[in-house]
């Protein structure tokens, strides 16, 4: 036995041995008689990536050509077959957006949202619950000016820089990809968004449902779309109801021609 587990004589004349507490410490050290199990630590359960929805690419997408009109074409690597993608404008508004967000939840469809940096700023709550339902958010510009490709200097950095820092402050998420009012380019604006690491975004199919042209028109135009597309509508800037209306027509039609939605 070593000298932990011996008896001593003290100054006192008194014998004295270890503690009870140093007895049952020895034996759990040794396994022996007295010993307590020493518990076995419960394993921490291995976190599960959430896919990014309805998204072919978990890497960075790079331009072929500028900017995004079809998915095929336009960007590396190209989207699988059968995919289109709508991209929603001029939100978040307290009126529509949640309309919008509930008919694509209803059909299980994600769309990518170009959103607008004052709305932004005065609707937090519903810009997070977007980004929150699995949709992509980006960037629209920060009070939509027109024409936009006219814009230069300290005002086009303004433009584009505060609503980009202000969705990443809301949501938490850096926005990737940038739109022009309009789809008005320009050399400026171009380079600017791709000093910080966003790509330009337009579109193939327009209903100009911000024009309020009836559910008619809008329903058309949009089941022209084919596999590639990117397809344009609005959650902003005025009455969205037709626009509503006519995703909830348009929709389930374009999923039973097998065309799947994705985001970029």
């Amino acid at each position: 036995m070593g000298a932990a587990g011996l008896a001593v004589l003290g100054s006192d004349g008194v014998l004295h041995g270890p503690s009870h507490a140093a007895r049952v410490q020895q034996a759990a050290n040794a396994g022996g008689p007295g010993a307590t199990p020493k518990p076995t630590p419960t394993p921490k359960p291995t976190p599960v990536p959430t896919p990014r929805p309805a998204s072919w690419s978990q890497q960075r997408l790079t331009l072929v050509k500028s900017p995004i009109r079809d998915l095929f074409t336009d960007v590396s690597p190209p989207a699988p077959p059968n995919s289109i993608a709508l991209t929603i404008d001029d939100g978040p508004h307290p009126t529509w957006t949640p309309q919008v967000l509930d008919v694509l939840a209803e059909h299980g469809v994600h769309a990518t949202f170009f959103q607008i940096g004052e709305q932004v700023e005065e609707f937090p709550k519903l810009t997070r619950r977007v980004v929150e339902a699995g949709h992509q958010i980006c960037n629209h510009t920060q009070t939509h000016p027109i024409p936009f490709d006219r814009l230069r200097g300290k005002r086009l950095k303004k433009e584009v820089m505060e609503p980009y820092h202000r969705v990443a402050d809301v949501t938490g998420v850096v926005p990737t990809l940038f739109r022009a009012p309009g789809g008005a380019w320009s050399k400026a604006n171009l380079e600017l968004i791709a000093e910080h690491g966003m790509l330009p975004v337009d579109w193939a199919v327009d209903p100009r449902d911000w024009s309020r042209p009836g559910v008619g028109h809008i329903r058309r135009t949009m089941l022209s779309a084919k596999a590639g597309n990117v397809l344009l509508c609005h959650d902003g800037g005025g009455d969205r109801s037709q626009t509503v209306a006519s995703l909830r027509a348009v929709i389930p039609k374009l999923k039973h021609r097998g065309l799947q939605f994705v985001t970029l």
